[in-house]
């Protein structure tokens, strides 16, 4: 191989290395700053772009899409002196390539200092409920001191999220069992509240059933009532209608007078002081067949057998007239004014059935009309 080939092929690889060095290609997203000879020249944008060779070179390249950072758990004081650990998720976006390369050495570490010293002042002024309620407060709060601080650096934090807080294991306990008391609190009232709503619907219930009940038994007692009224109405117009006379009716009294003896309950039984009265009107009614003494024939028959002369018969017939004749048996009378009285009442009951049944004369009067 001669020296000029080898001439020919330096000469080609300077070209290669010359034209490699000029070209630079940026991915989307993606941006590059650019050095000349040690100074910021400018920032390449996604695509192809040529650079000066030798003199230019690539500082730093940054992503520009929205970054997340998640810190590690940082001891915070709050205001009742309780050390919690905070754990926060940064989400932040480059917005200037040369201010993040050039104004602030580590900008993740800057911002990661800058967040925990603004927790530890927020959090200092609340105390633990305070701070376990209010993360949105301490959200917004972090978010506008580190956008205004981040702002000199190229960068904007889009949202700032505590992920979590975690208080010593002495305070999770004693909130457990606050958690627990209150839940059981919240039970015993539920149940409370639920035993008297059903003592009340059962009074209420109860209420109802005693009125309803108390309505029942005043309509039935008022129905009987008025049967029992329309009954002796009807019984009364029978005995009025037939004419009864008061032996009947004494009689029926007497018959009625057993009946008030009848219940368990008594112990002793009032007789009252028309009894006497209602005896004498039913032996009354017999008074006439009691009386009579012999025929009137057979005592002449008598006198004529005993002859003129046979004095002491015709004394004995006159203390016999003077005496008062046997009257009959007692049993027998009684028996006998049942039976009348039997009699009476069945035609009473014939008559009121009948006046019942038979249409009445207005009744009949508005048939004939229609």
């Amino acid at each position: 191989m001669g020296p000029v080939v080898i001439l020919i092929l330096v000469a080609a690889l300077v070209v290669v290395f010359l034209v490699a060095s000029t070209v630079r290609i940026v991915p989307q997203a993606r941006r590059y700053n650019i050095e000349r000879f040690g100074r910021y020249r400018r920032t390449l944008q996604p695509g192809l772009n040529l650079v000066m060779p030798v003199a230019d070179r690539i500082n730093t390249k940054l992503d520009v899409r929205e970054q997340v950072y998640s810190s590690e758990p940082k001891p915070v004081i709050t205001e009742d002196n309780l050390v919690v650990n905070i754990d926060t998720v940064l989400y932040y976006q480059v917005t200037d390539p040369r201010a993040a390369a050039y104004e602030v050495a580590d900008y993740l570490q800057a911002i990661d200092q800058l967040t925990v010293t603004t927790l530890r002042n927020v959090i200092g002024s609340m105390d633990l409920e305070g701070t376990l309620t209010s993360r949105e407060e301490i959200n917004a709060r972090l978010r506008t001191v580190l956008d205004d601080a981040t702002g000199k650096w190229g960068i904007r934090v889009n949202r700032v999220e505590i992920k979590a807080i975690d208080p010593p294991n002495t305070i999770k306990e004693a909130m457990e069992k606050q958690m627990r008391a209150e839940r059981d609190k919240r039970a015993a009232i539920l149940h409370a509240e639920g035993e008297r709503q059903a003592k009340i619907l059962t009074a209420e219930g109860t209420k109802q059933k005693d009125i309803l009940e108390a309505q029942g038994t005043q309509q039935a007692m008022i129905l009987r009532a008025d049967g029992e009224a329309k009954a002796v109405e009807r019984v009364f117009q029978a005995v009025h209608r037939n004419n009864a006379d008061p032996k009947i009716l004494a009689y029926k009294y007497l018959e009625t007078l057993p009946h008030l003896a009848k219940s368990d309950n008594n112990t002793f039984w009032v007789i009252p002081g028309e009894l006497t009265e209602a005896v004498r009107t039913v032996t009354s009614a017999f008074g006439d067949q009691s009386s009579t003494g012999l025929p009137k024939a057979a005592q002449s028959e008598n006198a004529n057998a005993a002859g003129p002369g046979d004095t002491s018969d015709t004394d004995r017939t006159a203390e016999l007239e003077a005496e008062p004749p046997p009257s009959l048996d007692a049993a027998a009378a009684a028996d006998e004014a049942a039976k009348q009285a039997d009699a009476a009442v069945s035609d009473a009951k014939a008559e009121a059935a009948a006046a019942a049944n038979a249409p009445s004369a207005s009744d009949r009067g508005r048939t004939s009309n229609n």
